[in-house]
């Protein structure tokens, strides 16, 4: 998804053939968490309501907002359209009830007298039979209600919880309605009698003492099985019975926030604490498919009346659309985030290893595979490509090292020498030599043809990165940085450590060598980030002001600004003479763009001419270096991107997410 300021596209995605993926659409309709998202029954709209207190109804297929309304006076909690899609009902902590005309988003009813805490759920029925909505909430006894809309009152309240009872739904035929409490019980109440018909004991299903609050219940299609959700278990219980089974219990880190039943099959969604949405088969309790994306507690989940889509809304501010057979079905193989990319005019050539622990390479603009090496034995966690000789090295978890003929394949050599994995690998400009920094807190040049091999000593441990300080084939200086906290200047033909800088006192995260070769920055787990001087190899200036890790750092090509990127989603500008802040970019945020950047800022390029910053994280964006405004934002299908490699003329931007989607984006302005 793009999301341009003024609705101006300033990039695109160039690849979107070969971009097919789980998650069909990715929607940001609120500033704020999303509590919940729900479709119309035709399937054709999907509303969403949170904490910005709106309710957002936008179209499923493209994401186009239908309607925008100030819904209450606090956070919406719930919303529901009803079975002919022509009134949507909201609820909130502002303990009201309020029904809207969904096309023109006219209040027609609020019931603001009876509940009197925070409501949490409201469900119309399901049928035309006879239209009646349910809502439940914190209060004390009378906590779950049937509403007539044509009534100025509730028309049935319904007891016996006495604890906030969190979610209430109609069975399919609207017969019953279940109610999830935190008592760790969920009830079955006669619709027509608003009697309670019987008690699911879910807490007894739990070792003694443990807190077992009902998230929500869904039904089976054929109302034979109710499905709860409760701490970290989707607990299936025969209706008639009241016997458990089935259950499916996650590890006891995540809990379970939500589920739901497809309407048309035995598959159930089940949304979790730990950022994660997964489909199971109920008919023999397997699980079919991880659908990785959102960035924070996924909160809801809802199937389409005909099951043929998937939604799930989250705290990261989205709401995502999944076409149910594609995710049901995947088989995709997906690529590792770790890659390398060779620009080279209008070719594009990427390298990274896949889920089957393959290294690909691959031509960026039609994502068709150059080659694939065989299955390796030990894990790749890094790959490197020389333009001449035309060539891929990869690093791997045993500590070996491998090259590799691009585009035959053929293996050209194995370099062994470091004792534990290989975090990073790179050639030298005329593809001679090949640099590799290891866990073994080593860093290896390579003179990869012959096997000769300088080791370069003294880092205490593990060395993530290094950076040749100059292109230049006649100087041989390099920069490495390491978790203790210590730059350190090589010089890689004789094997000679020419500086030991004590640079910060927690791990270092990154660093940057000025265009100009006479400055480099390092940012830290410490909070701070810092500008050194080359010639004197004294520290210039310490930038602080970030509230969590600096996780990267870039010069301007013109040298004169530093932006710094944290684990917060923040971007700061700074002035490197005075070392003073220019420009905070995540604050200044206008005309409508999101201000938070989506988790952490891994990567920042700056545009050759200076004025455009792109910057990589939970999501990609793009930023004018002038206002520090967000001019667009790309959503990608994932998340927590690594890198973004940028061409040299700032027009081709290619970068691979979590669930293993490449993403080539060009500029189109």
């Amino acid at each position: 998804l793009n999301r341009a300021k003024g609705g101006k596209l300033y990039f695109d995605l160039i690849n979107k053939s070969s971009a097919e993926s789980l998650s069909r659409l990715v929607i940001h309709p609120h500033q704020g968490f999303i509590y919940s998202a729900c479709f119309s029954h035709d399937g054709t709209k999907v509303a969403s309501c949170g904490a910005s207190k709106t309710l957002k109804v936008f179209k499923s297929t493209s994401g186009e907002k239908l309607a925008e309304i100030q819904a209450h006076e606090e956070e919406v909690l719930c919303c529901a359209f009803t079975y002919d899609d022509r009134l949507i009902a909201t609820c909130s902590s502002d303990r009201k009830v309020k029904v809207w005309n969904a096309e023109q988003g006219k209040l027609l009813r609020a019931f603001a007298e009876e509940h009197e805490e925070q409501v949490n759920h409201c469900e119309f029925t399901n049928t035309a039979r006879r239209l009646l909505l349910a809502t439940c909430s914190n209060d004390s006894c009378m906590n779950v209600k049937l509403w007539n809309l044509n009534k100025p009152s509730s028309q049935n309240t319904m007891f016996g919880h006495f604890e906030p009872v969190n979610h209430c739904c109609f069975s399919p035929d609207d017969s019953y309605l279940s109610t999830s409490c935190n008592d760790g019980t969920v009830k079955l109440f006669q619709v027509s009698s608003a009697n309670e018909w019987k008690t699911i004991d879910v807490r007894s299903m739990f070792a003694d003492g443990e807190e077992a609050i009902v998230k929500c219940s869904t039904w089976s299609p054929d109302s034979k099985r109710v499905i709860c959700a409760a701490r970290n278990a989707v607990l299936v219980f025969d209706v008639e019975s009241s016997d458990m089974l089935l259950e499916i219990r996650t590890n006891r880190l995540s809990m379970v926030q939500y589920c739901h039943a497809c309407p048309t099959s035995n598959l159930l969604a089940i949304a979790f604490s730990n950022y994660a949405l997964e489909l199971w088969d109920l008919e023999n309790s397997k699980k079919k498919a991880d659908c990785s994306g959102h960035l924070s507690w996924v909160q809801r989940v809802q199937f389409s009346n005909d099951g043929s889509k998937l939604l799930s809304c989250s705290d990261d501010q989205t709401v995502r659309l999944w076409e149910t057979q594609k995710v049901h079905t995947s088989s995709a193989i997906g690529l590792k985030r770790d890659s390398d990319v060779l620009f080279n005019n209008e070719e594009i050539i990427v390298s990274a290893a896949d889920n089957c622990n393959r290294l690909q390479v691959r031509d960026g603009r039609t994502a068709s595979v150059l080659f694939q090496s065989e299955e390796m034995s030990s894990r790749i966690r890094c790959t490197c490509l020389s333009r001449q000789p035309s060539a891929v090295a990869l690093g791997q978890e045993s500590g070996s090292v491998q090259v590799l003929d691009v585009p035959s394949g053929k293996h050209l050599a194995t370099l062994q020498g470091h004792t534990k994995t290989v975090l990073h690998c790179r050639f030298s400009q005329n593809g001679q030599t090949l640099v590799t920094s290891s866990e073994d807190t080593t860093i290896r040049v390579w003179k990869w043809q012959s096997g000769e091999c300088t080791v370069l000593q003294g880092h205490k441990e593990q060395v993530r990165c290094f950076s040749l300080l100059s292109d230049s084939m006649n100087d041989s200086s390099l920069l490495s940085w390491s978790f203790d906290g210590t730059v350190k200047v090589w010089d890689i033909e004789r094997g000679e450590r020419l500086q030991d800088i004590q640079a910060h006192q927690g791990a270092i995260l990154s660093c940057h060598v000025s265009p100009d070769r006479c400055l480099f920055a390092t940012t830290s787990a410490d909070k701070t980030a810092k500008l050194w001087s080359i010639q004197s190899w004294q520290c210039t200036h310490t930038l602080r002001g970030h509230q969590e890790c600096v996780r990267s750092c870039r010069f301007s090509w013109d040298g004169r600004r530093l932006a710094t990127g944290d684990d917060n989603g923040e971007i700061r500008l700074w002035s490197v003479e005075a070392g003073s802040l220019l420009k905070i970019c995540s604050r200044d945020s206008k005309g409508g763009m999101d201000s938070l950047h989506g988790g952490w800022v891994s990567d920042l390029h700056f545009s050759p001419d200076d004025s455009l910053l792109i910057s990589a994280g939970g999501y990609i964006k793009w930023w004018s270096v002038v206002t520090g405004e967000a001019l667009q934002t790309f959503y990608p299908t994932g998340s927590a991107l690594k890198k973004i490699h940028v061409s040299p003329d700032f027009s081709t931007f290619v970068t691979i997410d979590n669930i293993g989607i490449l993403y080539i984006l060009q500029r189109v302005v």
